[in-house]
């Protein structure tokens, strides 16, 4: 017997520990450490950071509990053959997508500040999707991946809330995924958009998902695990 539930809002999720994954959404050298992209745009990175601790705690507890844990990072190829136009021109930027930044060529896969900060690097066994755009199912192997394993449920941490983050739970609803969030577990450049991401979540019943916090989903993984 594998199955618990999550205290969460708006109500609470069942669910069973073999049916369910832990998916760390983009949490990337150049987006989360000091001297990365997302400190050269102007962005505070400490408020990204603070979901580093969390998302730990998390990732410890589903490597204990047998939890299948999937990792991804937004990139493209070297030759840059993926990467739109209409992307790479956005916001004008002096050095944007595929020039050399502080961490190597910015979004660029095999790049230093393409990889994933040491805090929550991968494990054998754990598969990295690479993606080239925000949502974690448009144009990978994510789909097939969860599938495979008969996925159910899912835990979505990461950064940033109200981009990759709220993009990926869209997709995995339309997909006929339960998604849930830790709210301490995700964080953005803007806290005010983080609030109103997932607020979004979790209106009108769970439109797309459900919202919790890092020690619900702790308490309630080590439960599930023991039977209780």
């Amino acid at each position: 017997m594998r199955k618990g539930k999550f205290t969460a809002e708006p109500y609470e999720l069942e669910f069973d520990l073999d049916t369910t994954a832990l998916v760390m959404i983009d949490m990337q050298r150049d987006f989360v450490e000091p001297g990365g992209f997302g400190e050269m745009l102007g962005n505070n990175v400490s408020l990204l950071r603070s979901s580093i601790e969390p998302c730990k705690e998390v990732l410890e507890t589903a490597r204990k509990v047998g939890l299948f844990v999937i990792h991804t990072r937004e990139g493209h190829r070297p030759d840059l053959a993926d990467l739109p136009s209409a992307k790479k021109e956005r916001g004008h930027l002096t050095t944007g997508i595929g020039d050399v930044g502080p961490m190597g060529r910015i979004l660029v896969r095999g790049e230093v500040g393409h990889d994933i900060i040491p805090e929550l690097y991968p494990i054998e066994g754990e598969p990295v999707v690479d993606k080239p755009g925000k949502g974690a199912f448009y144009d990978t192997d994510l789909l097939g991946i969860l599938r495979n394993r008969n996925i159910k449920t899912l835990i979505v941490c990461g950064v940033t809330t109200e981009v990759c983050v709220h993009t990926t739970v869209r997709e995995a609803n339309d997909r006929g995924f339960n998604a849930l969030v830790p709210e301490d577990c995700t964080a953005s450049y803007f806290p005010e958009f983080k609030r109103v991401a997932l607020e979004m979540v979790k209106a009108q019943g769970g439109i797309f998902g459900w919202v919790s916090n890092s020690d619900h989903v702790i308490k309630g993984l080590a439960a599930a695990a023991k039977g209780k």
